[in-house]
This record gives C-alpha cells, structure tokens and sequence, in this order.
C-alpha cells in the first residue's frame, strides 16, 4: 500500500511539473514573439535599417521583382557581379520565394516580411533550442525550458528574426537536422531499426536548409560520416549506409531543379548559388594583408567579363584558391586573423550602437555559461553520447568559415547551437542562488530550476 501511494504521488507530481513546464514554455514562446515583433515594429518598412544587413536591400529587391513576373533578377547593376535585366543565382531561391510570397499576400511592405518572419522565428528558434536541450542532456527536468528561455532573449536572434536575410529560417532548419540527426545517431547505436520515413525526413530538413544557405554543404559530408560511425558501433553499418543513400538523394531531388535552371540559363553546370566563388575570392584577396577586414569587398579583377554568374563563379574560385596557393603564409596569418572576426562579441567602431549592444548582451554574457555548461554536463555524465554531434558541428562549421569567410551572423547558427549548454549553467547558478537565499532566510523564489 505504501509502495502504490508512493507511486501514485510520483505521477502526480510528475502531471504537476508537466503542467508548469507547458505553461512556462507557453509564456516563453509568447515573449519571444512579443520581443521579434517589437524589433520589427522598430525597424519599420524601410530596407536599409539596421545599418550593415544590406543583404536585405537584395532580397527585398529580388521579392518585388518575382512579383513584377521579371524572375530572379535586377533592375540595375547588382552587387557583386550581376547585371541589369539579367538572370542571377547569387542569392537564396527559396528565401527569395518566401519574400516574395509575402509581397503577394500583402504588398511590397518590408515589414510585412518583418513580421511574419519575427512571428515565426519567435515561435521556432526556442522551441527548436528546446529540443535541441532535451537531446542533448539525460535526466534534466527544467533544462529544456531554460534553453527556450535564453533563445527567446538572444538579442542577436532576436535582431535577425526581425531582418530580410535568412539566418532565421536557416538556423532553424539546422537545429531541425541536429535534432533528427541525434535521434537517429541514438538509435543507430542502440541497434534500433530506422524508418526509411525518418532518413528521407532528415534529408528534406537538410535540403530545405541547403536552399536556404548552401554553406551548409561542406558540413553534410561531416554529418554523414558520424551517423555512418553511429552505425558502425551499434552493427547496423548497412541499414546506416541506406538510410544515408535515401537522405543524400532527398537532398539532391531538392537541389537539381535549381542546377537544372542554372544550365538554361547560363550553359555552364552551376550547382546552386554564385556565392561561393566570389567568397572565396574576396575573403583571400591580398587587400586584406594578414588582417581580414569583414566589411571590406574586394574589387572585381580588371578586365573581368561580367554576364555569365556560372563562368564567373568558377573564375572566381580559381583566383581566391591561386591567392592561397601564391602566399600559404598570408593565408595562416589570415585564417588566424578570421578567428577574431568570428568570435568578436566586444564592441566595434565599424558597427552600429545596435550591433554592438546585440554583441555584448547575446555572446558576450552567453559565453561563459556555455563553457561553464560544457563543463558541469561532461563532470556529472549528464551529456547523452549523442551530444558529441553538437561539438562536432560546432568545431567543423567554425572551422569552415574561419578558413574561407568569417564574420559575427556566420557564427548565430554555432551560437544558437551552444544555447542548451549556457541554459544547464545558468540553470544550475540559479539554483544554487536560491537554495543559498532559502537557507539564510533572505528571500524565498521558486524558479523552476534544480542543481546539476
């Protein structure tokens, strides 16, 4: 009898903590939203606000255009390279399409992409960090809510969500693939059989995510390989290997269109964007010396052909690769310098009031807690095994821009991957502050937190 009392208390106590965990994340979410809307509000309808996101100028630019019936396309000479009248691939397709479905429903209003965007990402960035969390850790019962709760204030992505570009959009199709990606790591190790609904699930997120961003990419081949080695430990190398046949060609079903339109357009085989190039070229140009200067855009060679973006990219990866070849040591003394550029959270005489506050009060105060995070989890063994993914994606993305292009928003998606390890020292501070001012009788709080 004492023994089904107990039980009896545990599931009631458990429905309890339940119910607080939904009503708290309901107010999470809530306040998310209400703080991406303000920013939009803020911002207003105008394309040139905050200062230094001029992508926006792109793709609001590229929205009203596919609205006009012109396509993918300008109508005057665009940065970098694309003529007017003339069809480009330099930008996202897909977020080009979201713009300009939005334009459609509502006119061509900027802070009609503002809002819906901030709405969006109010609601999906926290609960994909909270997911992420309750991937990441065992037998944490508020961690997950802490995570929505720092996602939901990150000034950084608070800023974004609120902005025409698509860092929204992409990090949260990202942390999609992290979450599906520990899911199935997990029970390849286990040796539990994966649907092929769930790889051919996960190759739709990473496909949506490649059109959003193709710099995810050079990470899918990372990706793979550790669900491959998932596989191996668990005995299930070939149901892993058709598993990730059926997610690569998910992938590459979602990519092929748009390979195929850039051949109509340009005779020449283009996979996707005309970005890369570019990219490569100018982050390794010899103006920047050994001290790369990430706002600074390097001048197109002297005599180059504009016209033909497919042509152009491919040239333009020729000579970014020719200028690392030529001068190794420059390039080391460059990469080393991307690292400042990729990490910078202190304030910057060549950003905005607005960008340097977002700096200080996301990264800055973050930081310490993720390392704090990462340290209290590996010390109390509660870091599932899958969580390595997390560390891994975070080292092989990092690395990847800080060896071709690194700049503060190519580190958002490395940021709000880390959430779910600053929420565990936050959380276990929090706790540990209460249950001092408990003891002392000084004041008596009850956040939803427990010690780890």
């Amino acid at each position: 009898m004492r023994a089904d009392g107990a039980t009896r208390s545990n599931i009631h106590e458990s429905d309890r903590d339940h119910a607080t965990e939904r009503r708290w994340l309901w107010i999470v979410l809530a306040l998310s939203v209400l703080a991406r809307v303000a920013v939009a509000l803020y911002l207003g309808n105008v394309v040139d606000a905050p200062p230094l996101l001029t992508d926006q100028r792109s793709y609001h630019a590229l929205g009203e255009r596919l609205v006009g019936g012109h396509g993918f396309s300008f109508d005057r000479d665009w940065y970098p390279f694309t003529l007017a009248e003339t069809p480009t691939a330099h930008w996202s397709f897909l977020y080009s399409l979201f713009v300009a479905a939005v334009y459609a429903l509502f006119g061509v209003h900027p802070i009609a992409v503002r809002l819906v965007q901030a709405v969006l990402g109010g609601l999906l960035v926290p609960w994909m960090v909270y997911r992420l969390a309750q991937q990441v850790f065992v037998g944490r019962k508020w961690t997950p809510l802490w995570a929505a709760a720092i996602a939901a204030g990150y000034a950084y992505l608070v800023l974004y969500a609120a902005t025409l570009m698509t860092e929204t959009f992409y990090i949260v199709l990202l942390l999609w693939s992290l979450n599906l990606g520990m899911d199935i790591g997990a029970a390849l190790h286990g040796a539990v059989p994966v649907s092929s609904r769930r790889w051919l699930g996960l190759g739709l997120v990473l496909g949506l995510a490649t059109l959003m961003r193709q710099s995810i990419l050079p990470w899918l081949p990372f990706f793979f390989l550790w669900l491959l080695w998932q596989g191996r430990v668990g005995r299930q190398i070939k149901p892993a290997l058709r598993g990730l046949v059926l997610s690569g060609l998910m992938v590459f079903a979602l990519v092929l269109p748009w390979t195929v339109r850039n051949y109509a357009v340009y005779g020449r085989f283009l996979l996707l964007n005309s970005n890369t190039g570019y990219a490569m070229y100018s982050a390794q140009h010899p103006m920047h010396g050994t001290r790369f200067s990430e706002f600074a855009a390097a001048p197109l060679p002297e005599g180059f052909t504009w016209g033909n973006e497919a042509a152009m990219d491919r040239e333009l990866l020729r000579l970014g690769i020719q200028y690392v070849l030529a001068e190794p040591g420059r390039y080391f003394l460059l990469c080393l310098s991307r690292i400042r550029a990729f990490v910078e959270f202190w304030p910057s005489a060549e950003t905005s009031a607005l960008h340097n506050v977002g700096r200080v009060v996301s990264f800055g105060l973050a930081m310490p807690f993720m390392v704090y995070g990462l340290i209290l989890g590996q010390k109390r063994g509660i870091l599932r095994p899958s969580a390595c993914l997390v560390v891994f994606f975070v080292l092989v993305y990092s690395v990847m821009h800080i060896m071709t292009w690194a700049m503060v928003r190519y580190r958002l998606p490395v940021d709000a991957t880390l959430l779910p390890l600053a929420a565990l020292g936050a959380e276990n501070m929090c706790a540990r502050a209460q249950l001092m001012l408990a003891r002392r009788g000084v004041l008596h709080v009850n956040l939803p937190c427990e010690v780890a």
